[in-house]
């Protein structure tokens, strides 16, 4: 009997030493590999951060032998999320800001910045997140308020969108602002003759330049913070849509020294410096950072009537909106950025900034190949706005964007123009591809509530029973490419991530609920138990 056990034994040595050497088992899970056919699979192994062959556990557990196991016990997988547009430094610093998202007045953002102030003691004080349309009294507030509350501290308020700011007299003074104040693609609005606090677009950059620096160690913390928040919701890849090379730098430090785990796919503001500084140098790529596109503003938001439109506003009689960058310098910089090679991601939110982008476009890309520039935001399109949209001009929108807007986007821009705004299913049937993303911390983090706005067209309370116009709802199947292999495209960066694909990298995230069978109304509420980035956790839930 002891020989026959010996006998076993040496056999199953043997058989353990025919196995192939690997890193990671993934096993019994339910995976949507969001390859070409969408194929469902059980289980992976990854080796060297990449995925080695994807398998049923049965026949991976007996081919490999693995350092490390995950048995996913029958839960979701899907390839790392992308969020395709979205300001993760931004959403960094807005944690070392009064947090003003979600205020339903303005005596409540007044109220929020005091207790902000009595705990922070700054001598600059900055916030975020107000939005006039959420409140009773619907129209901007002025600087009289502030200016009793705050006679000598200097107080700039952004809001939500990042295209306003409520600014007291001090703050005002400080950057030279007053009621001869005139820049092209904004506005400082004037009460009585006098400014009165509320500044659109270009003028906020005066303010800007007045807000006292952050020490390296506070732009840390505020990656790290930012990073922290989508790792938990099951983020691998943020495309930030606008870094200074300063910050882009810092981030290639912080994941070259193994303190930032997330992949981050970097637009680079479209400053003077940055364009000769990049133009120079030439497209960056490492193993977790992607620099090879210009972040261009073409207008301001539709929600502080700063988009630029063909027509008047509907609530505000002839009030257009403005170019943040003026059309012939659209036109100049698409130009130059196709003779680089970089990719150009333009924000246009008005139907006349999308006409205009789409020809600068049109033009610029005349005898190139696949540079896969992008249209961030797409919002209202004009009457043949779709015509160039497909691989070379592609859609990038947020889907909680229209369940944000749906209460006033139509008193903004009329019953007619609004069939032709968050037109994201009319977009993809053109484009073929859409890139879906969040803009936060304009909008939540949360993944989930991307995927739950794309699929039913309803905000968080369900509502509208049947869906804001329902007929630009994207499928459960278009929508997770959306969040995964289509931004991947878009970034470059298809071979490397976007399905579970092998010789990609293993990044993945598990999540509690099947989202692409379960009830609708249950999507908001899938929460992530794990999120893997190049094979490694980088998220945990016990």
């Amino acid at each position: 009997m002891k020989y026959f056990i010996f006998i076993i034994s040496l056999a199953f040595i043997s058989c353990a030493e025919d196995r192939i050497p690997a890193d990671l088992l993934v096993k019994n899970a339910n995976i949507y590999t969001v390859n070409v056919n969408f194929d469902k699979a059980e289980a992976f192994v990854v080796k060297e951060g990449r995925i080695l062959e994807i398998g049923t556990t049965e026949e991976l557990e007996e081919k490999y032998i693995t350092t490390e196991v995950f048995d996913v016990d029958g839960k979701t997988l899907v390839p790392g999320l992308i969020d395709g547009h979205a300001h993760l430094y931004n959403l960094g610093l807005s944690l070392q800001q009064a947090d003003l998202a979600g205020t339903k007045s303005y005596k409540e953002v007044l109220e929020t910045v005091v207790a902000f102030q009595q705990e922070n003691k700054a001598s600059y004080i900055v916030g975020r997140g107000w939005d006039q349309n959420d409140w009773e009294v619907k129209e901007y507030p002025t600087k009289k308020e502030l200016d009793s509350l705050f006679p000598d501290t200097p107080v700039a308020l952004e809001r939500v969108d990042g295209h306003a700011f409520i600014t007291n007299s001090k703050a005002l003074a400080l950057a030279g602002i007053t009621k001869k104040t005139k820049m092209s693609g904004g506005e400082v609005i004037l009460v009585n003759g006098e400014p009165s606090g509320i500044l659109i677009d270009t003028p906020m950059e005066l303010i800007y330049k007045t807000i006292p620096a952050l020490s390296r160690e506070q732009k840390i913390k505020a990656l790290k913070d930012a990073e922290k928040i989508c790792l938990e919701l099951g983020l691998t890849t943020i495309n930030d849509a606008g870094l200074n090379r300063d910050i882009i730098e810092l981030i290639d430090s912080l994941q070259q020294s193994g303190e930032m785990s997330i992949k981050v796919y970097a637009m680079i503001s479209n400053t003077k410096s940055n364009r000769d500084y990049y133009f120079d140098k030439g497209i960056i790529k490492t193993e977790r950072l992607t620099v090879r596109s210009f972040k261009v503003y073409a207008d301001g938001a539709l929600g502080s009537r700063g988009a630029a439109m063909i027509n008047s506003y509907s609530d505000k009689e002839n009030h257009f909106g403005a170019f943040i960058t003026p059309k012939d310098s659209l036109y100049y910089y698409a130009q130059r950025i196709a003779v680089s090679g970089f990719q150009m991601n333009t924000h246009a939110i008005g139907d006349a900034a999308n006409d205009i982008v789409s020809e600068a476009y049109r033009k610029a890309l005349v005898g190139t190949k696949n540079l896969r520039w992008k249209v961030e935001h797409a919002q209202v399109l004009a009457a043949t706005g779709l015509r160039y949209f497909g691989r070379d001009m592609i859609p990038s929108v947020q889907p909680t964007h229209a369940t944000s807007d749906m209460y006033w986007a139509e008193d903004r821009i009329g019953e007619e123009r609004i069939e032709r705004a968050y037109v994201y299913k009319t977009l993809l049937n053109k484009a073929k591809l859409i890139v879906l993303g969040t803009d936060f911390p304009v909008e939540k983090v949360n993944p989930m509530y991307t995927f739950y706005a794309a699929v039913a067209r309803k905000d968080l309370n369900n509502y509208p029973e049947d869906g804001y116009r329902r007929k630009e709802a994207l499928s459960r199947l278009e929508t997770l490419k959306g969040m995964t292999i289509w931004p991947a495209f878009s970034n470059f960066e298809e071979n490397d991530k976007g399905s579970i694909v092998t010789r990609k990298f293993a990044d993945f995230t598990i999540l509690d609920r099947d989202i692409m069978t379960i009830p609708e109304d249950s999507i908001p509420k899938v929460k992530v138990l794990a999120t893997y980035i190049n094979g490694k956790k980088v998220f945990g839930r016990d």
